[in-house]
């Protein structure tokens, strides 16, 4: 048995210089599977993304997907690239061991929760209002620049990274706070200002459409409070008054407080995201 990788098709180039590719999986020159390959939009090139592997049924647990992922992590050394990332569903036991066999580390995870039939009350002494105009001015500028740090973590060059991260707002709250459907609430405990939580639709995943959580944080002065949990419960009440019934979000692994509160309310995986050095 000889395990190789063909094209299927051309490099496709997108836009803003990404590129991918598909290839079937052939075993002596007989397909049995495919790949899709491609590097991270706003990466410069040198973050790959297996995007795709699958190996047809009758000849699985053989050791194709290995060799598989293998050749195409060769290939997109061969483009320049210095490091790969894909992500596996969260009931994908077996593309799990297939990852891990592979020195695949998890680096984010995506949750869900579902949401109660009644919005819970936040706990006593606290409030929540929506966002000020003057607000957002001075918050879009900091929330730019870290989600672009978070980028940088990931592997992004810096000046990519902070294209990146104006893209993403500019798609996300192209109105700024008139956008439809976009919720940024402050969370206040005796007139001051604690911490925000912005809360919209979006599609977690392909044709799943839910409530999801943007971005949420407790100032630095007032963290270690429980203020994180209230914003969490905000995020449920807007997202229940959008008339969602889910509620979704994204995490770095690494900040294990976040993690283990989200677990604590009931937030389940849904997709690891996983990556590692070429």
């Amino acid at each position: 048995m000889t395990t190789t990788l063909r094209p299927s098709g051309p490099i496709q180039s997108g836009a803003d210089g990404a590129q991918s590719r598909a290839y079937d999986v052939c075993d002596n020159g007989r397909p049995v599977g495919a790949v899709e390959i491609g590097t991270a939009p706003g990466s410069g090139g040198g973050t790959g993304e297996l995007r795709a592997l699958r190996i047809d049924e009758p000849v699985r647990r053989r050791g194709r997907g290995t060799i598989a992922a293998l050749a195409a992590e060769e290939v997109l050394r061969g483009w320049g690239c210095t490091q790969v990332q894909t992500g596996v569903a969260a009931d994908d036991t077996a593309g799990q061991r297939l990852t891990a066999a592979l020195g695949y580390t998890e680096r984010s995870r995506n949750m869900v929760k579902q949401l109660p039939s009644e919005p819970p009350a936040l706990p006593g002494g606290l409030s929540a209002r929506p966002m000020a105009p003057e607000e957002y001015t001075a918050w879009e500028g900091g929330a730019i620049a870290g989600y672009a740090e978070s980028l940088v973590a990931r592997g992004i060059p810096q000046e990519s990274a902070l294209r990146a991260a104006r893209a993403s707002h500019a798609r996300h709250l192209p109105q700024g706070l008139a956008t439809e459907g976009a919720q940024l609430h402050h969370l206040v405990h005796e007139d001051e200002k604690v911490g925000f939580v912005w809360v919209a639709q979006f599609e977690m995943h392909p044709g799943r459409l839910i409530g999801y959580v943007f971005d949420v944080e407790v100032d630095e002065r007032f963290r270690g409070r429980g203020y994180g949990r209230a914003l969490m419960l905000q995020a449920e009440r807007l997202a229940l008054a959008a008339g969602d019934t889910l509620l979704g979000l994204h995490v770095v692994t690494a900040n294990r407080p976040a993690l283990r509160l989200y677990e604590s309310l009931g937030y389940e995986p849904t997709r690891y995201n996983l990556a590692k050095p070429l």
